[in-house]
């Protein structure tokens, strides 16, 4: 049997551990467990990552960079309202696509902020900047430095508030209007604060913010 070269043995230990901890939570993910999902010996996880904090640490570095990729994958290169609308559908399709991802992240997430060394905020801060310099740079008039922070922030809150629906859900035929209403709510914070909403034409939303919040009231309702 070729010998699997230790960057390539990394990379499936570490996409080993996202799938054991989208199933089995950061406390079920064991080594063997993720030695034996990745079908590698457990001598193989030890050679490669000295701890379980290490392997994390991988996984943790891992979930920034798809994040980045997943943002840069969607910057469309047109003005900021644009832009802005098309990396949030983005990151909404991808949610649904990639429930495992999902789960694993929410997992991480929530372990990472009790953790000392704030890995946690290290994903959040690389998402942040990476959607901060595709809106600084997107075409088109420029916009003031705090409204690209509020912007930012809006972007983060309503795709965070989505996966965490998708995951308790996991409704795809409720997904789509879900992700149509959650780019309208970010569509009339923008029509407030920058004027005119371009949307791409791919998927574009047609939602008012006056349907926007009607939608809103019916959504949340507990009846």
């Amino acid at each position: 049997m070729a010998r699997i070269p230790a960057a390539e043995r990394r990379a499936e230990l570490v996409a080993a551990a996202v799938r054991m901890i989208a199933a089995h939570g950061v406390e079920g993910a064991t080594t063997r467990r993720i030695a034996q999902e990745a079908n590698a010996p457990l001598a193989t996880l030890h050679y490669c990552f000295a701890s379980k904090e290490v392997l994390f640490a991988a996984v943790f570095e891992h979930v920034a960079g798809l994040y980045r990729e997943v943002l840069t994958r969607n910057d469309v290169h047109g003005d900021v309202p644009t832009t802005a609308g098309a990396l949030l559908r983005g990151l909404l399709e991808w949610y649904v696509a990639n429930p495992e991802f999902g789960a694993a992240t929410v997992e991480l997430i929530s372990w990472g902020q009790r953790q000392e060394g704030r890995q946690a905020e290290m994903v959040y801060n690389e998402a942040f900047a990476t959607m901060r310099a595709i809106l600084e740079t997107a075409a088109g008039r420029p916009v003031d430095a705090a409204i690209i922070e509020e912007l930012t922030y809006m972007m983060s809150v309503l795709s965070d508030g989505f996966a965490l629906n998708w995951l308790v859900f996991t409704n795809r035929t409720a997904a789509e209007p879900q992700i149509e209403l959650t780019v309208g709510v970010l569509d009339a914070w923008m029509a407030t604060n920058l004027g005119d909403v371009s949307r791409p034409a791919r998927g574009a939303s047609t939602v008012s913010p006056a349907e926007t919040s009607r939608s809103l009231a019916s959504w949340v309702s507990v009846q």
